[in-house]
């Protein structure tokens, strides 16, 4: 897959590129420093990736996915973040984020988390999810208002921690298959179409 780096810190651009550049099944076509070298990356290039920082001179994240939706570009992005930056987080998902990441995380987190959003998956970082839910009676009142049941709301966090379907049902102790069905329900109650979409509703 091609992918493009986009973050202000040199330091941590050119790690990532190392970093990610190791994989065989990732190419780092391009690296940007701003927003605005973003879009012009997306222009030129076939990315089927990007690796997006949201805090940036000239042009921060928020403003390339906001641009990203208004053209339709299709383009999974899996947004830079640290761990305070809780309202920027919940902005980027409402733009269309298909994830984000620590900027600590380990390689094989990053690699597994753009492999996972490349997929059509979220790749949604567990601690911040916590961080992000923290207040349970909100959240609770908000997804249950689609009719969910107790075992439904366990997938729906589930899914917006980034497991895939198989690790659901390890998880829980049921059939892939029952996780599949389940997730089929969610939708259903929800009116989506796409697991990705649970977890950004979830999040929001």
């Amino acid at each position: 897959m091609k992918l493009a780096i986009v973050d202000d810190d040199i330091l941590i651009r050119e790690s990532l590129k190392i970093i990610i550049g190791a994989d065989e099944e990732i190419e780092v076509v391009a690296t940007a420093s701003n927003g605005k070298e973003a879009i012009s990356l997306i222009e030129k290039e076939n990315l089927e990736v990007l690796l997006l920082d949201l805090r940036m001179p000239i042009m921060d994240g928020i403003q390339v996915l906001k641009y990203l939706q208004k053209r339709k570009k299709v383009l999974p992005v899996l947004v830079l973040t640290t761990f305070d930056e809780d309202e920027l987080i919940r902005e980027a998902i409402g733009n269309g984020a298909a994830g984000f990441l620590l900027k600590n995380s380990t390689p094989d987190k990053i690699i597994a988390a753009i492999k996972a959003v490349f997929a059509g998956n979220g790749a949604f970082e567990k601690e911040v999810v916590h961080k992000l839910n923290s207040n349970l009676r909100a959240y609770q009142n908000k997804m249950t208002a689609y009719g969910l049941t107790a075992r439904e709301l366990e997938i729906v966090e589930s899914i917006a921690e980034g497991l895939s379907n198989k690790e659901i049902a390890t998880k829980l102790y049921i059939s892939e298959g029952t996780v599949k069905n389940y997730i089929t329900s969610i939708l259903t109650k929800m009116n989506l179409t796409h697991r990705t979409q649970i977890a950004i509703t979830y999040l929001r």
